[in-house]
């Protein structure tokens, strides 16, 4: 039997808040990862009623602003101290549709003190919220402009740093599947974990907005996942995909953005599952999978 499955909704980027409730549902995925971007302006109590109305759990939630530090590649405030105003104040928006946590980046740059500064500040603010963070490392390949931080050993150390008991580690496969050694920092952190995010990496990759199905990259999901089940992680397994179609610049050929959402959320799940059953149940006694 598969755990909990649930759909990020950046994976349907065109597709309304109550669309993506409508799709997912009849796909049969069992949660949804909520992006605050999807959240129609000022409807809250009806995006509630919708959810409650949908049976759907609730996965990992993102913030209209996800990170401490600017990024190059987003809208937002320069003022590191308006994006952490702004992160606190969608920690309690979200909070109110019970998410299991809510993602948070660290941003590009080396102003660590900020970034921790920033991570107490929102783990109060969560902590008062009734939910958790996870801080999620960014893959190194493309990542310069989105984190200071890409790996599970490295966010452990910012968490350490900040000393919060609100935070925790977002696990993403896309993020760090080529981390060297990083079965070994799933077994060390996974009691850290607040969310896993899911995806594959295409070879050749395209760039960070080009992410592929489970089981259709070369990110050897099978072993991530065994790897997880091993570890104790029992939330949701959250498909989050990022298939430029041109929103970021690049209209890659195949977007799976430009998938209808019923269609989508349907092969996902499909895709998923096939890559479950196929999970290593037994630790590896190899390098890493992808380490480089």
């Amino acid at each position: 039997m598969r755990p909990p499955f649930s759909i990020s909704q950046i994976t349907t980027l065109a597709a309304t808040f109550e669309s993506d409730l409508r799709a997912y549902a009849a796909a049969g995925v069992d949660g949804i990862g909520i992006w605050e971007i999807k959240l129609p302006e000022g409807g809250d109590d009806q995006a509630l009623e919708q959810l409650e109305a949908s049976g759907l759990g609730r996965a990992a939630a993102v913030p209209a602003v996800p990170s401490i530090l600017p990024l190059p590649l987003m809208e937002g405030p320069a003022d590191p101290r308006e994006r952490i105003d702004a992160i606190c104040a969608s920690v309690h928006r979200l909070a109110r549709f019970e998410p299991s946590s809510v993602v948070c980046l660290t941003g590009p740059g080396d102003d660590r003190d900020t970034v921790v500064e920033g991570l107490r500040t929102i783990g109060d603010e969560a902590e008062r919220a009734g939910v958790r963070i996870g801080l999620e490392p960014i893959n190194r390949i493309g990542g310069e402009d989105w984190t200071s931080i890409s790996s599970l050993q490295e966010a452990a150390e910012l968490l350490d740093d900040a000393d919060r008991q609100a935070l925790g580690i977002q696990f993403d496969s896309w993020h760090v599947w080529n981390t060297a050694e990083v079965v070994e920092e799933i077994e060390r952190h996974a009691h850290r974990f607040v969310g896993v995010h899911i995806a594959d990496w295409r070879e050749p990759t395209r760039g960070w907005a080009d992410r592929v199905l489970p089981g259709d990259g070369v990110a050897d999901l099978p072993a991530l996942l065994g790897t997880l089940e091993r570890a104790g992680w029992n939330g949701f397994y959250d498909l989050e995909i990022f298939s430029d179609n041109g929103t970021f610049g690049n209209a890659w050929p195949g977007s799976l953005w430009d998938v209808p959402e019923e269609e989508l959320a349907r092969r996902g799940k499909e895709a998923f599952e096939r890559a479950w059953s196929a999970r290593n149940r037994t630790p590896l006694d190899q390098v890493s999978p992808g380490a480089v």
